[in-house]
């Protein structure tokens, strides 16, 4: 049983003591590992929508030698809202409804922007959180600003990108906005700082399913319909018997066409296949925009496992695995694509496949600094491998015809950490975990200090080290790598005492400094009540006005 037993584990979020347990901790490692994760003890019905929980490792040790991870729920205003009247929150499978609207889990992927830390999720306002404390700062944001999918009286649903982009030259963070019913996607820019946020709805253009991930050049932003399908039917009851479309459309939008003031924007429109979840720009488009597209064929998120399924071989799917999403039933493939945006022409540069050993491109680490992106050299990648039990009988008939059964190899495979040239995407080194692990969201920690505060002297991702926090149910772990040659395993494994296990984690990120959060205007939740909130019987109108009085108290 490879997958781990306690990956979804419902203990307590608290913090842990870290040694080194391997190898030596080199002394040029520096800054902050954090990582996001969905809180199982709410009981989500699909394993990636309970309340987003963070969590900071810092790098260096203690005066005693421990490394102190530090995990929090972040107190949003409908965790507030939850724990006052938790009868009230109905999770369902596709995210937790309330009277008071929609739960923002914030659970998705850690974002810094400087010396400041956000946490964002598909279906919500990226929230601020306070890098030392972890604790809530604010949603970026009036709730109108944004044109929510569904309004409703407190808690609307926002449909976005899990994953924003920071403007590394324009100091903005940009995003989208999304109708979930008619596909049509707006930008949004929000510069920093107070309580508004700027929207432009893309002319002529949809986006038919998701928006998980956006991608930015220095003239241009990427967005593309990414493989995560609602089946509408499957909300109000039903099964679940969609599949994600084989193919989908890429919009490039001009970043100086984006005036002040909000509008309509044009686009620049590509299709390309397979479907995609995570796509990585190189800023320098000089030569064309050209974009690493982690492809994600026969990769389902939307499908959950239940008790009563069973797997790919035919085999009862264990109770402990309910809730977690269907693997990979398809050989990964990743790709460089070029977009001409003046012909509208796309072309493929190079890819990566190989159907014996990478399974399920998953999570990957880049060089976040200006330099690094304008100048990648590798793309790290964690294959998860084929992992037969965690893939349902019901997913594989909804994607009959789409998947080839021969392609499957006859037992579980381990996961692989593969350093990709960023050119070429030839494989420059590799490792191989043990069967029973489950490594998690790499992030890149560059060696020395550069030009700028998130440079190393040798940017582009080969020069510095590679964290991965790895899910084992004798405990977990961090493993710490040479970026430039990860074949020769870790250099480094830091451990709490056996038998410590944590709450499956999302995406990582790294940052060089956690100061606390400036002081800044920004969004209040009372800003965003008004007379909607009428629409509630007198006793939760009051709780409302509590949770904005304790949050606005700084409490």
């Amino acid at each position: 049983m490879p997958v781990p037993r306690s990956i979804l584990g419902t203990q307590d979020v608290g913090d842990l003591e870290l040694q080194v347990v391997a190898g030596a901790w080199p002394d040029d490692v520096r800054g902050h590992f954090v990582v996001s994760t969905s809180d199982q003890r709410t009981h989500p019905v699909h394993a990636f929508f309970g309340d987003g929980i963070i969590a900071r490792l810092p790098l260096r040790p203690d005066a005693d030698g421990r490394f102190r991870w530090r995990a929090r729920v972040i107190d949003t205003p409908s965790v507030r809202l939850r724990r006052r009247r938790p009868d009230l929150f109905t999770a369902g499978p596709v995210g937790t409804s309330s009277p008071w609207g929609f739960v923002n889990a914030a659970n998705t992927a850690p974002l810094p922007w400087g010396d400041r830390l956000f946490a964002t999720w598909d279906a919500g306002r990226p929230v601020e959180v306070d890098p030392v404390t972890l604790e809530f700062v604010a949603e970026v944001g009036h709730r109108d600003d944004w044109k929510p999918a569904i309004d409703q009286a407190v808690l609307p649903l926002i449909s976005t990108s899990a994953h924003p982009v920071i403007d590394p030259e324009r100091g903005c963070l940009w995003t989208v906005s999304r109708d979930v019913m008619t596909g049509t996607v707006s930008v949004i820019r929000y510069a920093g700082k107070g309580s508004r946020v700027e929207r432009w709805e893309v002319a002529d253009a949809v986006l038919p399913q998701a928006t998980h991930t956006i991608t930015q050049t220095r003239d241009w932003l990427v967005l593309a319909d990414t493989a995560y399908k609602i089946d509408t039917d499957e909300v109000f009851g039903a099964e679940r018997t969609v599949a994600n479309n084989p193919d989908g459309p890429v919009l490039l939008i001009r970043k100086d066409d984006l005036r002040p003031g909000g509008g309509t924007v044009a686009c620049t429109e590509f299709r390309i296949a397979p479907e995609v979840n995570h796509f990585y720009a190189k800023y320098d488009d000089s030569d064309g925009v050209q974009v690493v597209m982690e492809h994600t064929p026969g990769v389902d998120i939307g499908m959950y496992l239940r008790e009563d399924d069973l797997d790919a071989f035919g085999r009862p799917v264990d109770p402990a695995l309910r809730g977690m999403y269907c693997h990979g039933m398809t050989p990964a493939l990743t790709t460089v694509l070029l977009f001409d945006p003046e012909t509208g022409r796309v072309s493929e540069r190079a890819r990566a496949r190989d159907p014996e050993r990478w399974w399920q491109a998953e999570l990957s680490a880049i060089d976040w600094s200006i330099e690094g992106q304008t100048a990648p050299t590798r793309h790290h990648l964690v294959y998860l491998g084929f992992h037969p039990e965690a893939i349902n009988q019901r997913a594989l008939r909804n994607y009959t015809g789409r998947i080839d059964a021969d392609l499957f190899p006859p037992e579980e495979t381990p996961a692989v950490l593969v350093s990709h040239d960023r050119d070429d995407l030839k494989p420059l080194a590799e490792w191989t975990f043990a069967l029973d692990d489950y490594p998690t969201s790499p992030s890149f920690v560059p060696r020395g200090r550069g030009g700028t505060r998130y440079a190393g002297t040798d940017p582009g991702g080969h020069d510095g080290y590679l964290v991965v926090a790895v899910h084992n149910d004798d405990r977990f772990r961090v493993e710490l790598f040479d970026a430039a040659d990860v074949g020769r395993g870790p250099l480094a494994v830091l451990a709490p005492p056996p038998g410590t296990t944590v709450p499956f984690l999302i995406h990582s990120a790294w940052m060089p400094e956690a100061v606390p959060a400036p002081e800044l205007e920004r969004l209040g939740f009372a800003d965003d009540l008004d007379d909607r909130l009428d629409q509630l019987a007198p006793d939760l109108r009051a709780i409302t006005r509590e949770v904005a009085a304790e949050l606005a108290a700084g409490r």
